[in-house]
């Protein structure tokens, strides 16, 4: 009997593959000729699942999205126990390191929403898949700090909104920082950390 393929594994492998090659020469010069090389199959095999380059893009990014959230669930129940809902500077906080280049993984992935994110500003389908995700994430974090006001864990004259959006350009800013290792993964968490303690309530 033929092999049977299971074609979602196949996927990741390819995205997998791609991720090597953002982290060793990034993505610009990278074709899928390349990337059906480093994932061990042919050119033929490779474009039955991606029709082009940003296609197979845009699923490595989005798996790489759902391995970080996946990575800081489990960091949230391994703190505080399936019977206790974490605390929301806790959330926030977990969030900000699963967005920071803090392992051999997550720095990978970085580089991967880097490419993306280049090809985003003159591609407008691109764009307009690269816009969805932020607005989600700012809401996201918002809700987190007007839960924070609410339980009295933060100021009653915080801004909800404004925190959300300056603590993902933080992130941001970190990111590139740390990338470029001019500062450590270590420094840029105590940065978030410095950060939030100002916000919170002790």
């Amino acid at each position: 009997m033929p092999k049977r393929v299971d074609h979602e594994e196949r996927r990741r492998l390819i995205a997998e593959a791609l991720w090597r090659i953002a982290s060793s020469r990034g993505l610009e010069g990278a074709s899928l000729r390349d990337v059906a090389a480093e994932a061990g199959i042919s050119l033929g095999q490779l474009q039955h699942y991606f029709s082009g380059k940003d296609e197979m893009l845009v699923f490595a990014l989005e798996h790489i999205s759902t391995l970080a959230e996946a990575r800081i669930r489990d960091r949230l129940l391994a703190l505080s126990g399936a019977s206790t809902a974490p605390s929301p500077r806790t959330v926030l906080r977990e969030c900000a390191a699963g967005m920071l280049p803090l392992d051999d993984e997550s720095r990978t992935g970085l580089l991967v929403g880097i490419a993306y994110f280049v090809r985003a500003l003159s591609d407008e389908r691109m764009r307009r898949h690269a816009q969805e995700g932020q607005p989600k994430l700012r809401a996201f974090f918002a809700d987190q700090f007007r839960e924070a006001v609410a339980r009295g864990e933060a100021g009653s004259g915080l801004d909800p909104e404004l925190e959300a959006m300056l603590l993902i350009a933080l992130t941001d800013g970190l990111t590139s920082s740390a990338l470029l290792e001019v500062i450590t993964p270590e420094e840029a968490m105590g940065l978030v950390d410095r950060h939030l303690e100002r916000l919170f309530v002790r």
